[in-house]
């Protein structure tokens, strides 16, 4: 009788260690309070969607965006819109108990919306390497899985930490880092792919700029002189579009690269993968 009492006592703990109500400040300087642990969560960008499962709650993951294709389990969850519109209706009929949004990738007028429905948001923000550690933690926290965020956040740092090791350089190759064509995009210095570049030892040469995906001329990569160009696998063919400047020291030596833009464009986990593949692709180059 009482090894059963002390049993059920155990269990009575952790139930109510399971139950613990949530509070975190989110990445807007809000703060978000649940009673509990939110059982129905929906995920609106892919980044997040890894996130989550990497966190251990992917079981309560109810609705995610339609590009949210890993981890496997994943796919086969309920869609709810995607970066250029989400579904009121879709989401609500879910009755979520927490909804993941991402400053700067979904549209203001849709997170507006949701604010406006009244729906418990957890807003984040992702601009470096190490925002991803950073956000396993708020979302192990938010999820009700802080030990498990914490984990897979310190795993994430460590490796980061030896792959910065492994690639260290001392010279800085030049590189135009494209994201699209029409218009001419690439990355500001302050995105995660430029600090990716650093850490593999080459330069974005547009570093300078501030906005994270800004808009350039081809005349401003002419005057930076690219040793490399790279782009990532969901752009179009870049060599097609300048392999007529042979004026471009990246055209004279067919110095085109071409890296999974799943895992790079992606604040997630397996953003390290990107980093190493892109290392790999430079590596080549490097003289």
């Amino acid at each position: 009788m009482i090894r059963r009492g002390i049993l059920a006592l155990c269990l009575l703990l952790a139930g109510a260690a399971h139950a613990a109500p949530i509070r975190v400040v989110d990445d807007a300087g809000l703060t978000l309070e649940l009673v509990r642990p939110p059982q129905r969560i929906v995920s609106l960008t892919p980044h997040l969607t890894e996130l989550l499962f990497a966190v251990g709650a992917g079981a309560q993951a109810v609705g995610v965006d339609s590009a949210s294709d890993y981890p496997e389990a994943a796919r086969g969850l309920p869609r709810v819109g995607d970066y250029s519109r989400v579904n009121f209706e879709r989401i609500l009929a879910l009755k979520p108990e927490l909804v993941l949004v991402w400053l700067g990738g979904n549209r203001p007028a849709d997170v507006h919306g949701l604010k406006a429905m009244k729906l418990p948001l957890l807003h984040t923000r992702a601009t470096r390497l190490d925002d991803v550690a950073r956000l396993l933690r708020l979302l192990g926290r938010a999820s009700g899985h802080p030990a498990q965020g914490e984990r897979a956040a310190q795993q994430f740092a460590q490796r980061l930490a030896a792959i910065e090791r492994r690639y260290a350089r001392g010279r800085r190759l030049p590189v135009f880092y494209q994201v699209w064509d029409r218009p001419l995009m690439t990355v500001g210095g302050g995105h995660w792919i430029s600090e990716a570049l650093a850490v593999c030892g080459a330069r974005n040469i547009f570093a300078d700029l501030t906005a994270l995906s800004p808009v350039v001329s081809r005349e401003a990569v002419l005057q930076r002189a690219p040793e490399v160009i790279i782009s990532g696998s969901d752009a179009p063919d870049v060599h097609a579009g300048w392999r007529r400047y042979s004026e471009l020291p990246a055209v004279r030596t067919g110095a085109f690269v071409r890296v999974d833009a799943d895992r790079l464009h992606r604040p997630s986990p397996r953003l390290l993968d990107g980093v190493v593949q892109l290392c790999e692709s430079i590596a080549p180059y490097e003289r």
